[in-house]
């Protein structure tokens, strides 16, 4: 009986714990509001009454199984349709600026960080898309004279404006402002309701939350939402009636991306209309380098299709830090290019150093100062004439090596000694050097003798 009795209140010591610790996962998870296509806003900035957009609620979920992080300009991000006319820009535009409408405009601005003089300028760069993916935003409502922001999964059909870089900017049938979600996509507690409830096609793993393009985009490339075989290309910055259409069915070739950095193969990438994801769903900084593709070079896809790409080092940067992060990843290059630049200048000191062959670094300073001996990579810059001994010795008469030269070269042996000794040594000196003897030619008779050598060495 006792050991009954004892089994029986651990089994249910252990449901407990189990419990709270189920209790504590979902505590920790972010609680982000369904918004369901064609449903009113419960605190609109502006009167869904009055057909400022309009959602489609027949858009089937695109591509499921791709959820995560997804960057502005991906190919078939958003939708489209022969029927453009789903978001009135130009009304949106005549009710933020009129007047009568100060405090919804202020509030409509500080929550897109503009100034209010601003939106007329920013409402003409944004372009009507449809969503194509359940996509994560942070939604404002208008409450009291203030926008007020929450965290929204918006059900794909819905209107929407997007910006230059591809992030969502406005709901259409409220013309409530989005900005960028900035939680984990896989870290959320979708809260559905009765005005709101579970849509079919919902699939928690195939929400995605939309990271800016690295670069202002010119056209975004659209599937229509009616005809997914039919592709449309709209100008930013329009609505509809410039757009252009292409086959979606046109097979794309995956290029070869192994040794590009994520940044420039996913630029490759969209231009040929292919989407990119990376291993993990993240978005790895932009210097990332490429090693591999799924699937591999040469195979064929449609428009819009995902490939995978895995990178060298940690490629879980997927955060809403992630482009600044590219950003700093971009220097790491360009000094790479310039790193040859500092050699050239540690160069020129040594050509000029030859009084103490044994020590070439000590002797550097010599052209311009010899107090710069303490670091030869930087520019000499120590005007005192005795920083280190073997500056002085290089200075001085003492040394065995002396004597021979100062009779061709009094003061100015330096220079004139520094070409033959050092010519050999750095044959690529003599380019950066070209200022260097034109500064210091108080010596005639010795060009006429350094020429020949210098040009033998060159040659």
């Amino acid at each position: 009986m006792a050991l009954r009795f004892f089994v029986r209140r651990f089994a249910f010591l252990l449901v407990f714990v189990l419990a709270l610790s189920g209790c504590d996962r979902d505590a920790s998870l972010l609680v982000v509001k369904a918004v369901a296509a064609g449903v009113p806003s419960s605190a609109p900035f502006f009167a869904e009454s009055q057909g400022l957009g309009r959602d489609d609620a027949r858009v089937a979920t695109a591509q499921a199984g791709h959820g995560g992080l997804q960057q502005g300009d991906t190919p078939g991000l958003y939708g489209g349709s022969k029927q453009p006319a789903i978001c009135d820009v130009v009304r949106l535009k005549a009710f933020l600026t009129d007047p009568a409408n100060e405090r919804k405009a202020q509030a409509w601005a500080t929550a897109l960080s503009l100034a209010t003089d601003e939106i007329p300028g920013y409402l003409d760069r944004l372009t009507p898309v449809l969503l194509r993916h359940d996509t994560l935003v942070k939604n404002h409502d208008y409450k009291k004279g203030k926008a007020v922001p929450f965290n929204a999964l918006l059900q794909s059909g819905i209107a929407i404006l997007v910006d230059e870089q591809g992030l969502p900017a406005v709901k259409c049938s409220c013309g409530n402002p989005l900005r960028p979600f900035e939680g984990d996509t896989t870290g959320i507690k979708v809260e559905f309701d009765d005005r709101n409830a579970q849509w079919k096609g919902y699939e928690k793993s195939s929400v995605v939350a939309v990271r800016p393009a690295p670069r202002k985009v010119e056209r975004l490339a659209l599937v229509d939402v009616h005809e997914p075989d039919r592709g449309i290309e709209r100008p930013v910055g329009t609505t509809g009636g410039d757009d252009t259409s292409f086959d979606t069915r046109e097979r794309r070739t995956v290029p070869d991306l192994a040794g590009a950095t994520f940044g420039q193969a996913s630029r490759r990438l969209a231009g040929q209309g292919l989407a990119v994801t990376a291993e993990g769903g993240g978005l790895p900084p932009d210097g990332a380098r490429v090693t591999a593709s799924d699937p591999p070079p040469g195979t064929e896809l449609r428009f819009g299709e995902y490939v995978t790409l895995s990178v060298a080092g940690d490629g879980s940067g997927g955060t809403a830090t992630t482009p600044p992060g590219s950003e700093t990843a971009r220097p790491t290059r360009d000094p790479s290019d310039s790193t040859p630049a500092k050699p050239t200048e540690s160069a020129k000191p040594t050509t000029s150093s030859t009084a103490t062959p044994s020590s070439p670094p000590a002797s550097t300073p010599p052209p311009s100062s010899p107090g710069s001996s303490e670091s030869s990579s930087s520019k000499p810059s120590g005007p005192a004439p005795t920083s280190r001994p073997p500056s002085t010795g290089a200075s001085s008469a003492p040394p065995t090596s002396d004597p021979p030269p100062p009779p061709p070269t009094s003061s100015p042996p330096k220079t004139t000694s520094a070409p033959p000794t050092s010519a050999p040594v750095t044959t690529s000196a003599p380019p950066p050097e070209t200022s260097g003897p034109a500064t210091t030619e108080p010596v005639t008779g010795t060009p006429s003798t350094d020429g020949p050598s210098a040009s033998t060495t060159t040659a």
